[in-house]
C-alpha cells in the first residue's frame, strides 16, 4: 500500500529529483509502536513511534483508489486520539512542504512547523536528507499540541477532571 500510496507524488516532486526510499519493510513495520489501518480491505494506515518521548507519525498512507475522501485525515485523528490516550501531549512528523496532500494537509490538521528541530526530531531530518528526501522537495518537521483546539490556547489536562 505504501508503494502505491507513493506514486501520488508523481508529478508533484520537481522532474529528476531521485526517487523515493522503498517501502517499510516487515522489520521496520514491526518496529512500530503502534499501527492504524483504515478499511476492510485496507485501503491506508498510519505508522506510529516515539521520538524524543512524544508521539511521532512515521507514515501515513493512503491507497490512490481512496485518495480524497476523507481517509488520510480519520487516520490522522485516529493517531492523535490514540496518542492522548496514552498520555502523549504532542505529536511530531516530517513531510514535504509543498506537496498539498502533506504539510499544507497536516497544517489543516492543526501541525505548526518546528522552525529548529532538535533532539530526535533533528536527528530525524538529518536521516532523511542522507536518504536523500530533501533532493525530491523540500522537507519540514511538524508538531501538533495534543490539547490544543485550532485557534486557542494550549492548555495540559487537568488532573482534577474540571477545566
Amino acid at each position: 500500500m505504501e508503494q502505491a500510496s507513493d506514486t501520488l507524488l508523481d508529478g508533484m516532486l520537481p522532474a529528476g529529483s531521485g526517487k523515493l526510499p522503498p517501502p517499510a519493510t516487515v522489520p521496520e513495520l514491526a518496529a512500530s509502536l503502534h499501527i492504524l489501518v483504515a478499511g476492510n480491505p485496507p485501503v491506508g494506515f498510519a505508522r506510529l513511534k516515539e521520538v524524543d518521548g512524544q508521539a511521532h507519525l512515521e507514515q501515513l498512507s493512503v491507497h490512490p483508489g481512496a485518495a480524497g475522501a476523507g481517509v488520510g485525515r480519520a487516520l490522522v485523528e485516529a493517531a492523535l486520539g490514540w496518542a492522548r490516550q496514552r498520555g502523549y501531549t504532542s505529536m511530531t512528523l516530517c513531510t514535504f512542504a509543498e506537496v498539498p496532500f502533506n504539510a499544507p494537509f497536516y497544517a489543516s490538521c492543526g501541525f505548526e512547523i518546528v522552525t529548529h528541530p532538535v533532539g530526535g526530531l533533528a536527528a530525524l531530518r538529518t536521516h532523511e536528507r542522507q536518504l536523500g528526501l530533501d533532493a525530491l522537495g523540500e522537507r519540514v518537521a511538524m508538531r501538533r499540541d495534543l490539547f490544543k483546539r485550532q485557534g486557542q490556547a494550549s492548555r495540559p489536562p487537568s488532573s482534577s477532571g474540571t477545566p
